[in-house]
Order: C-alpha cells, then structure tokens, then sequence
C-alpha cells in the first residue's frame, strides 16, 4: 500500500528510533542524537509501522556521499534524512550534493515543506519529479519562498487553485524562483514584448518566468534583431512562437540562421512570416528537404512552412506539382 508522505517521514523516524532501543539492550546506552529530527509524538501513528525490509542497509552502506568505510559513523540525523528521502522516491545522493543546506537541515523543517505542497495540491506521486529537478525546495521557508510563488500564480497569472498541481508539475522551477526577484520580473518583460495572456504563460510557457531576463531573454531579442529585423519585428516573433526564447543562440539560432542565408539563399522577410522555422532539426529535417529541392533545381520556389510542415508524403507531392 502507498502510504502519504507524512506517514513515510514518521516511519524513517520511527524506524530509526526503533533500531537505537533495540541495539541498546546489548550495549551501553549512548544518548540519543534523534530527537531534534523526530516527529513530534502527536504525529506518530497509532499503530507500528514496519520499515521496508533491508533498504536502510542499502541505502546507507551504498550511499555515493558515504563511502562503506564510514557508514558505521554515520550520525542518526543523516541516516533519516537519506531514508527519508529514499521513502519518498528522491536521490538521496544527488539531493544532498546538490543542495548543501540539506546536510544541516531537520526532517521537521522538510516535512513542513512537503505538507505545504500537499495542502496546495500536490500529490505523494508529484515529489520525486519536484524535488529531484529542484532539491533547493527541500530546505525552502513555507512563508517566505513557497507560499508568495503560490500568491504569484494566483493573483498576476490568475491560476485557480484545481490548476496549481498541473502548472508546478508543468514547471516544478517555479517553486525554486523568487516570486519578488525573478517571476515578477519576468511577467513584466514579457508583457512589455506583446504577451498578454496570462493563461498561457501558466499552462504552455511557464519556463519563460523562470528564465533570467538579463542573461536568456534579451540576448536571444538582441540576436534575432541582429538577422536585420526591428525590435517591434523581433518582438513579434517570439509572441507568435514563444519557444523561440527556449532555444540556444549558439546551438540553434546561428547555424540555422547562417544554413538559411547561406546556403539556402533565403531572405529574413520569411523568418517575420515563420519564425518556427528554428524549431525543426536542422539535420534531419530543413537540410535534407532543402537539398532535395536544390536537386531537382526548385531552389525557393516552394514556402518554408510548405517545406518543413508537411509530412514526407506530403513533400513529395508538393514537388512533383512544383516539377510540372
């Protein structure tokens, strides 16, 4: 049975708890160093909890961060937090050398994050996906972090709240984002260039807000205004096709740019019309379509959207008439 997040942060505790009295009847008592990360007792469950069978031992004695030489001096504090992390589908490795805070942070103050995400929606099953693309969320403050970019999709892009789960699952970054310093920001820039619906900001290109606008958004408008188009042109490009903002300058933009201008010999008045031209392969789709109208000597008679658009079946037809 799959049991809630909350049931899974009290077990790694009590599993802990539970192996520290045993191995005491056969040792001298050694105070305890786990009730700082305990849950509180009101949180306990009723009825014991049995811990998943061998996994601990896994879990710590192969753990990347801990080599086996060292895992016996393990204190108690990391040993919950791995199986806690472990329990809840995230890698504990990859986590706690992503985010350092998470060395010193306490199982209250990460079960305080995930029953905050639980209350606004999301579900046991969302996590792993969350946490593992962002571990900083882990150690966030509920008040100061989470809750005003919650505040932010509700009150500037007008989520409501059966929405919120499918627009952080859209873009779990969002949760890593300063609502003050980043999101706000970025919704004003877009705005400025022509986006003015909030709904698709949400749902579609979330990703835009968590993209700096001083080192991502400009310098791709500064580029695209560089192929010969104006600032009002550019703009109006990547409203038209906001993925045009996702892509990379030197890995997408300027190879096809150069491929179109070069070899195609095509002008920048077709990229104001199709600005989704830089979202097909350059390998796989506009090179061998190009080279194969070159072949049969149709050089630019035939429309970019024509020429990338279509299916092959299509292609073919559409050259066959071009040819007659």
């Amino acid at each position: 049975m799959r049991t809630s997040v909350a049931t899974s942060l009290q077990s790694s505790s009590l599993y802990f708890s539970s192996s520290s009295s045993s191995s005491s009847s056969s040792s001298p008592k050694q105070p305890s160093s786990s009730s700082s990360f305990s849950l509180p007792n009101s949180q306990r469950p009723n009825t014991p909890l049995t811990p998943p069978p061998k996994q601990p031992k896994s879990v710590l004695h192969k753990h990347p961060l801990y080599p086996q030489t060292q895992s016996s001096n393990l204190s108690l504090q990391i040993k919950e937090k791995i199986l806690c992390l472990e329990v809840m589908g995230v890698d504990s490795g990859r986590a706690l050398s992503l985010n350092p805070d998470l060395h010193s942070a306490t199982l209250a103050s990460v079960h305080s994050v995930v029953s905050f995400l639980r209350s606004r929606g999301l579900r046991h099953r969302d996590l792993p996906k969350i946490f593992g693309m962002c571990p900083r969320v882990l150690t966030a403050d509920v008040s100061a972090d989470l809750a005003p970019v919650f505040d932010f999709l509700a009150a500037d892009l007008r989520v409501p709240d059966r929405d919120l789960r499918r627009v952080i699952n859209k873009c779990p970054r969002l949760l890593a984002c300063s609502a003050r310093d980043q999101l706000r920001p970025a919704l004003l820039y877009l705005r400025r260039l022509g986006f003015r619906d909030p709904e698709a900001l949400a749902y579609s290109d979330a990703v835009l807000l968590v993209s700096s606008v001083e080192r991502t958004l400009i310098p791709k408008l500064r580029f695209i205004e560089g192929m010969g188009v104006s600032a009002e042109e550019a703009a109006a490009m990547v409203v038209r096709c906001p993925s045009l903002l996702t892509f990379s300058i030197e890995n997408n933009f300027r190879p096809k740019w150069e491929y179109l201008a070069g070899e195609m010999g095509r002008r920048v008045e077709e990229l104001k019309e199709f600005p989704q031209f830089f979202a097909f392969s350059l390998e796989k789709r506009i090179k061998p379509r190009h080279m194969e109208l070159a072949r049969r000597g149709l050089g630019v008679q035939m429309p970019l959207p024509s020429m990338l658009k279509t299916t092959d079946e299509e292609f073919r037809d559409l050259i066959t008439q071009l040819a007659t």
